[in-house]
């Protein structure tokens, strides 16, 4: 039986292990294992469906422009069914982003942003989310410094 903290942590660990195999290891095969069928994405990156396919299409949109593309979580918070990851992922720019091309020998970006996520029965039901989309504006020269 879970005891209220081993499920806070068990929370925690779903959702780390979800964020490693998307967006670290470019596991596309993460959005089927780790959300649920109804997964609802309230605020989607960079304009994506507020899906599964549209979390798999931003994990593989990283992944084609910073094949190294990598997701640190800073701080991880789990209450009740909600867990707050603080993140901040990076890699280097080898392909297209926004328009921009990659310059030669590539561009390191970084992202930082908060996500909150709900789970139920083990999986990821719900997510809301604030990356830093003006910070990779910035870093790819779309809008000034």
């Amino acid at each position: 039986m879970s005891t209220p903290d081993t499920t806070l942590a068990e929370n925690k660990d779903l959702v780390r292990a979800f964020i490693d195999a998307l967006f670290t290891k470019g596991d596309l095969g993460a959005v089927d294992k780790y959300l649920s069928e109804d997964f609802v994405d309230h605020d989607p990156p960079f304009n994506a469906p507020g899906d599964r396919e549209g979390l798999r299409a931003a994990g593989a949109l990283f992944r084609e422009v910073c094949p190294d593309w990598h997701s640190e979580p800073q701080l991880m918070i789990a209450e009740g069914d909600l867990v707050v990851e603080h993140f901040t992922a990076g890699g280097t720019q080898r392909g297209e982003l926004f328009g921009v091309p990659a310059p030669a020998g590539g561009h390191p970006l970084t992202l930082r942003g908060t996500n909150i996520f709900r789970i139920r029965d083990g999986r990821i039901v719900e997510k809301w989310g604030r990356p830093d989309e003006l910070g990779i504006m910035r870093q790819l020269g779309i809008v000034p410094s």
